[in-house]
């Protein structure tokens, strides 16, 4: 039997029956969410949905009406403290000291954790390397590039190891350049088994990086499981075939249909600028090779072959129906519910 359950937990995050309403407004109504150790899960879901509210209440921030959220073993309203020790947050704005170095930033947090002079300076030592930023440790940050600044956020966020990290819209605002710079940094996070959680409004950054992925909508899961499991549910992957001719085409459309008959899938064609087939199959090789195979036979091979598959946008349209500009909480725009901050 363990002697503690941190030693032995299958969750590092286990949350249960979550409730939680501001102003009489339900924003939380019984999500489950549970995040197995040393997996990226993300958190997707319209504004509104309960994005923010969930990570606040994971966090210590904020105490839910309902529910119960385990985390590292601790429970955040019975162990706020114990929990706290296990949890760093890096919020939607970088928290550095843009006066400071990214060394003397470094070594300022190992100090605020008790590491000692000597501990806390090799730790920043560890940490500049293993994020690309030993070249600039010892300029001021506020010279940095903003993924550089992220990449010094992310590392500051460890410089104790955490049982669980939640990075919160971690690339809101950056150029493409910085996105896939801090892209790399949480690869290499992955790599060294630290247990993340993500909330992010950029989908691709889901489908790139994260092992699990949860839609919330109205404060409750309706969909989880990894990326490819969610775009299956909203479509198969679709053989394109385009011509110049509307004769091949039609010619092509029909051979796609006798598959759809044989129970291959619909196939449409479109006028638009070049007339175009689309073909559902599974993508595999074999299914490829049987649609060019039939329209070949029938005199029309395709000018331009192209293989479409679902996309986690597509996941996101067919299984929320929130507004787009909805709040997730009271001031949850620019008001202290969208600032997401913890203390050393």
């Amino acid at each position: 039997m363990c002697m503690r359950y941190t030693l032995c937990m299958e969750y590092t995050v286990d949350v249960r029956g979550l409730r939680k309403s501001f102003g009489g407004r339900e924003v939380l109504a019984g999500l489950d969410l549970r995040v197995r150790p040393g997996e990226v899960f993300a958190l997707l879901g319209p504004n509104g949905a309960g994005k923010t509210t969930t990570v606040r209440i994971l966090s210590t921030l904020l105490r839910p009406d309902a529910g119960r959220v385990v985390v590292a073993g601790y429970d955040v309203v019975a162990e706020p403290g114990a929990a706290r020790g296990a949890i760093s947050l890096t919020g939607q704005y970088t928290a550095v000291d843009q006066i400071l170095t990214g060394r003397e930033n470094l070594v300022m947090v190992g100090r605020l954790r008790r590491l000692g002079r000597a501990g806390a300076r090799r730790r920043a030592a560890e940490l500049l390397d293993q994020f690309g930023l030993a070249d600039a440790a010892d300029r001021r940050v506020a010279t940095y590039s903003g993924g550089m600044r992220r990449r010094l956020d992310l590392a500051m966020s460890l410089v104790v190891r955490p049982a669980l990290l939640v990075l919160d819209e971690p690339t809101t605002g950056l150029d493409p350049r910085s996105r896939r710079d801090v892209w790399e940094a949480v690869t290499a996070l992955v790599s060294s088994g630290v247990t993340l959680l993500l909330t992010t409004q950029y989908l691709e950054e889901a489908d790139a990086l994260a092992d699990r992925v949860a839609v919330i909508d109205r404060g409750r899961a309706v969909a989880e499981g990894t990326p490819a499991e969610l775009k299956a549910q909203v479509g198969r992957e679709t053989v394109e075939l385009a011509y110049a001719g509307a004769e091949a085409a039609a010619r092509a459309a029909r051979a796609a249909r006798a598959l759809a008959a044989a129970g291959r899938g619909p196939a449409v064609v479109e006028e638009a600028d070049r007339p175009v087939v689309r073909v559902a199959g599974d993508g595999t090789a074999e299914d490829v090779h049987r649609v060019l195979d039939a329209v070949a036979a029938v005199g029309a091979p395709a000018d331009r072959l192209t293989l479409r598959r679902p996309s986690l946008d597509e996941v996101f349209l067919a299984l929320t129906d929130r507004p787009p500009d909805a709040p997730d909480a009271p001031g949850a725009s620019g008001g202290p519910d969208d600032s997401l901050e913890m203390t050393a």
